[in-house]
This record gives C-alpha cells, sequence and structure tokens, in this order.
C-alpha cells in the first residue's frame, strides 16, 4: 500500500460509528514518534522536529495521519478526538502546528479555531477539512487558521502546508485557492458599481446583521442606514433589504458574522 499517496484519499472518509472515543468523553493521546535511520525530512541540521498535534473526531484519520507525518520526521505529540480536550493537549504537549478538522460532534469549528487563537497564539493552526465551500474558508481564515487543507489531498499537500506555515506563510490547497481568488475578484469587482461604505453595508446585512446592528456597528444613524439602503437598491435594481442581502451572498461580498 503506498501510505504517502493513499491515506488523505482513502481514510479522510468518515466511517459509521467511528469516533475515536466513547461520546461525551475529551481524551488526549501523547505519541512517541517513530523516526527512520536516515536523516528525515521533517528536521534540519542542528533543530529539533516540528512538533504537530492532530484534532479530528475519527481515529483512522488520525492513526493515517500520524503514520505520513512521522515517515515524513516530523513528531506526532498528541491527538484528540473532541473540541473538548483541544486545549488540554495544546496545553500539555505545547505543538508548533495544530491539525484541526472543523466537524468535532456538536462543536462549532470555527469558533473553536477563534478561541484557540486567542487562547494560544504560538500554535500554528491548519484546517484539515471536508469543507471547500467559500463561506467556510473565508471565515476559517479570518478566525486565525494559517493553512487550510481538504481531506482528499495528497500527503505531500499537508507537509508542505506544515512547512509553509513554520516559516510563517500562509498556505491554501489548489482545490480552494481558486475559490478564494474568485472571491476576492468579485469583492474588487463592485468597487465599479458601489462605495466602500455600501459594500460595508451589504457585508454586513448579507451576514445577517438587521439594520439598526449596520448602523451601530459602522457608527452611523439609522436613517443614514436607510438612506444607504434605498441607493443600493436602486443601483443593483432590487426591491427590499431581502433582495440586498440575496445580492450580497450571492456576489461573495460577506466578509463578517456579528458577534
Amino acid at each position: 500500500m503506498d501510505l504517502d499517496g493513499a491515506l488523505f484519499g482513502d481514510l479522510a472518509r468518515p466511517l459509521a460509528g467511528d469516533s475515536g472515543g466513547p461520546p461525551g468523553r475529551s481524551r488526549v493521546v501523547p505519541i512517541r514518534p517513530v523516526r527512520d535511520a536516515a536523516e528525515p525530512s521533517g528536521r534540519s541540521a542542528g533543530r529539533r522536529p516540528i512538533r504537530v498535534a492532530l484534532v479530528d473526531d475519527h481515529h483512522l484519520v488520525r492513526e493515517g495521519l500520524q503514520l505520513v507525518l512521522t515517515a515524513r520526521g516530523i513528531d506526532v505529540v498528541g491527538e484528540c478526538p473532541t473540541s473538548e480536550g483541544v486545549f488540554e493537549l495544546v496545553s500539555r504537549q505545547r505543538p508548533d502546528v495544530l491539525l484541526l478538522d472543523l466537524s468535532l460532534g456538536e462543536a462549532d469549528g470555527i469558533t473553536l479555531l477563534r478561541e484557540l487563537r486567542a487562547r494560544a497564539p504560538e500554535v500554528r493552526i491548519v484546517v484539515v477539512t471536508m469543507h471547500r465551500d467559500p463561506e467556510t474558508v473565508r471565515q476559517a481564515l479570518r478566525a486565525g487558521a494559517a493553512g487550510y487543507v481538504v481531506k482528499g489531498a495528497h500527503s505531500s499537500d499537508l507537509y508542505e502546508a506544515i512547512a509553509a506555515v513554520m516559516r510563517g506563510e500562509r498556505y491554501l490547497h489548489s482545490s480552494i485557492a481558486g475559490i478564494v481568488v474568485d472571491d476576492s475578484l468579485r469583492w474588487f469587482a463592485s468597487d465599479d458599481v458601489l462605495t466602500i461604505r455600501e459594500r460595508e453595508i451589504l457585508s454586513l446585512l448579507g451576514s445577517g446583521a438587521r439594520p439598526s446592528e449596520v448602523g451601530s456597528r459602522l457608527g452611523i444613524s439609522p436613517h443614514t442606514v436607510r438612506r444607504h439602503i434605498a441607493n443600493l437598491s436602486s443601483k443593483l435594481g432590487t426591491r427590499g433589504t431581502a433582495a440586498l442581502v440575496s445580492y450580497s451572498i450571492r456576489e461573495g461580498l460577506v466578509r463578517e458574522r456579528p458577534d
């Protein structure tokens, strides 16, 4: 079996009943890395190997990740199947990089990502997930993800992501890089028609904010918000706030969600 090429494609598929442990319990598992006799590519001469921790609710995925990473000379220092154990894992093992799945039971992966960045800003977080829709990618990057890799990618892509974030760079897997570029182009294209303030208002409306909340967040009066909405409807040929919300979402202008 070609472990280096097959693990992400085959083991990334969730298995029925495989949650990585009994429901409702958090488990942090330290792992002793396995190394080849030859100098591995995960370390440079005179430097310690990269320390990586795994957070995924499927045991087979975690096991596959451990195999491909340790084969590259990376120290997999721990793993966790639930959101409840993530902070203990990070505090105890102090990894350089955390590989984080966004789907962990009932937990909101984006909220968890944001909290991890706030409490452990020194840890570089690479999202490893099956989600590739523009909104999820956008929210993950805004929440502080340094890298984003989709399950089904080649294991060399994951290693490249880890190496990139260790250099202080961002990494987007090729299958979603185009999504991010298209999203940005849509945003910039709106400059031809809309002012900066109008784009801000559309962004907030599309994210679910009510007109009164838009005014509060932008520091403008409700009357000014209503005037902007009227102007936007006229420019875009729409009628009503609901139509503006649909336009914002359709054109990829949503940049944030209300807290």
